[in-house]
């Protein structure tokens, strides 16, 4: 699997599909010309030609007669490879299919694997689309490299608002132009209402979460579990898990935690930042807490700083969150619910949820697997930038480092070296030395 770099592309005929909010894909167009390569796009909306209205071409058919477009535009075009951001919005879950039978290229971009510095272009597909090995024993036997330290990319809240409200604005008002088309969410003006209300909710939970935060890092650390949250239209809850939505996550987390989990330990449900616009689950927690007798062990808040949370926390359970991938990178036992490309034994633990609640304390990853897989992961999947700000030291129209070096490093073997494929070391576990009583109000939130 090798990575693609901004040169691979020189000579080829590249087309666009949908890609982020945001000028990302227009910007993507002049390095990719800058390479040597020929560029065609497609827009399926108002919002799509906002960002892309130069040498593009509109496509207003019906959503069941494109696969045969794409096709004949692929064969007419002699497109050599086809890049787009992420594989399972409804036009882009026929590009796979219809480009594998021509023999062309696929790249996907999406947020990063590896975030905050990070995004990922990988060839075929993502999550569980993926083709990376999935056995601890290939990783293990990787060389031992190390990335360069990426440049930061920042807070990209503002950045991500204005797109949001300038691509939905011009989706409703262009939409006439558009009878056809049929989006992973609404797509109507009111879309841009709710980032004021998430701006609002970010600040106000803020302050309001302050005395909960302090209690976990310092009373209750080593006494809870963490369940972060996915946003509610994630193709991640809709495609690669069995889960009808997060609703239903929730209450299997909390159902499975009362059965199986000690007396002393307590569960924090995290919201997702990028969906704090949208859903407000208080009062599904609450009325799960009460249903369950739990009100001093179910603790759901908004606000965490989450490398400070993996410090204090006994395990993560997810769906797929590329949060889970973050926790395993800090040697946090890490559960996973859904379908994910670190759902591998050795990196992610592999028993069954009820297990995990006593199993976690005494469990992590094994060192040299996880070590192999994060450098794979990196030099072959991620790129040094965000699809919503331009780096400002990337000499790039799009702000992304294309090609970041590869330092060898000679640091000493851990002694987790060793081990077989798929073995976890045993740790001591850490054993509460007192009842949690986590207060937490469970009233409701304005919406």
């Amino acid at each position: 699997m090798v990575k693609w770099r901004i040169k691979s592309f020189s000579g080829k005929h590249v087309l666009l599909l949908q890609g982020p909010l945001g000028p990302f894909f227009r910007r993507l167009g002049r390095d990719l010309e800058e390479s040597g390569a020929r560029v065609s796009k497609i827009n399926f909306n108002g919002g799509d030609w906002l960002f892309y209205p130069r040498r593009s071409v509109s496509y207003r058919g019906r959503m069941e007669d494109w696969p045969n477009y794409l096709a004949q535009f692929l064969a007419e075009q002699k497109i050599d490879v086809v890049l787009m951001y992420g594989d399972c919005r409804p036009v882009h879950r026929c590009v796979r299919e219809q480009a594998e039978r021509l023999g062309i290229e696929v790249g996907v971009f999406e947020a990063g694997y590896v975030r905050p510095n990070y995004i990922t272009l990988e060839r075929s597909g993502i999550n569980d689309y993926s083709s990376l090995p999935r056995s601890a024993y290939f990783y293990q036997k990787q060389s031992r490299r190390e990335v360069a330290k990426p440049l930061p990319v920042g807070d990209v809240f503002w950045h991500a608002a204005l797109w949001a409200i300038l691509y939905y604005l011009a989706s409703s008002l262009l939409s006439p132009l558009f009878p056809h088309y049929q989006h992973h969410r609404q797509l109507t003006i009111r879309e841009a209402f709710p980032w004021v209300r998430g701006l609002w909710r970010k600040y106000y939970y803020h302050v309001k979460e302050r005395e909960v935060r302090g209690r976990l890092e310092k009373e209750y650390s080593g006494r809870f579990f963490l369940v972060p949250l996915q946003v509610y239209y994630d193709s991640q809850m809709r495609i690669h898990s069995d889960y009808a939505d997060v609703e239903a996550f929730i209450r299997y987390v909390v159902s499975d935690f009362v059965k199986n989990a000690a007396a002393e330990t307590c569960l924090v449900i995290k919201h997702h930042p990028m969906d704090r616009a949208y859903r407000d689950y208080t009062t599904l927690c609450a009325q799960l807490a009460e249903h369950y007798g739990i009100k001093d062990r179910l603790c759901y808040v908004h606000d965490l700083h989450l490398p400070t949370a993996f410090k204090h926390t006994q395990g993560v359970v997810v769906v797929n969150s590329t949060v889970g991938l973050s926790a395993i990178i800090d040697r946090v036992p890490v559960k996973v619910c859904g379908r994910a490309i670190y759902d591998i034994p050795g990196i992610a633990y592999q028993g069954p949820l009820s297990d995990f609640w006593a199993d976690a304390p005494n469990y992590r990853p094994n060192k040299k697997a996880l070590q192999g897989f994060h450098t794979y992961l990196l030099q072959r999947t991620q790129l040094n930038g965000s699809v919503y700000k331009r780096l400002s030291r990337a000499a790039s129209h799009t702000g992304v480092i294309w090609d970041s070096p590869i330092l060898i490093s000679n640091a000493p073997e851990g002694s987790t070296e060793n081990m077989r494929p798929g073995e976890l070391q045993k740790l001591p576990a850490k054993v509460p030395s007192r009842p949690v009583r986590l207060r937490q109000s469970t009233s409701g939130h304005p919406a």
